[in-house]
């Protein structure tokens, strides 16, 4: 019989020594006990949640952004970084692009991507509730970049097409 294993051996990850898991375990971070000093971007309140400093975070950050209702970010990017963001609660407008011309809506349960260097602009589509998000980044350190850049005044709107979601005027 030969002993090659299909399975990875995951004790050859660990430590030689042993870890004090209840020092370096899971964290709980409860909702109240985000920390608001964290890069700021006109317009919207980030709250950091898990980053380097609060949880020893080596590749990730996260936190939370509220807009508040009929507001609008400055226009900013966030470095070589990756963003995801997911809507809570609310309506968000995004734009993006060299001018903000491109522009997408995303509601509660909606996921949105933004890739590294992409000048972008959040809005609060609505005029009365305020915009909810979690916000999660593919590093520790919350990195913005706010930008000077003249807007176009109608944005063109993009539609997320895949072979999942067709386009709204396919249907």
């Amino acid at each position: 019989m030969s002993q090659d294993h299909e399975h990875p051996h995951y004790r050859d990850d660990q430590p030689a020594a042993p870890v004090d898991w209840r020092e370096h375990g899971v964290k709980v971070i409860k909702g109240d006990q985000l920390d608001s000093n964290t890069a700021q971007t006109p317009g919207m309140n980030r709250a950091a949640a898990i980053n380097a400093a609060r949880v020893g975070a080596q590749k990730i950050w996260a936190g939370t952004v509220t807009i508040h209702p009929n507001a609008k970010t400055g226009a900013h990017h966030h470095g070589a970084l990756e963003s995801v963001i997911y809507v809570v609660r609310g309506q968000a407008r995004m734009r993006w692009g060299e001018h903000l011309e491109f522009t997408a809506e995303a509601g509660p349960g909606d996921f949105i991507f933004v890739p590294p260097y992409v000048p972008h602009q959040e809005i609060n589509a609505s005029t009365d509730d305020p915009l909810e998000c979690v916000l999660v980044r593919s590093d520790n350190e919350a990195v913005v970049v706010n930008l000077n850049i003249d807007a176009v005044e109608a944005p063109e709107t993009v539609f997320w097409v895949d072979p999942i979601h067709k386009h709204p005027h396919d249907h």
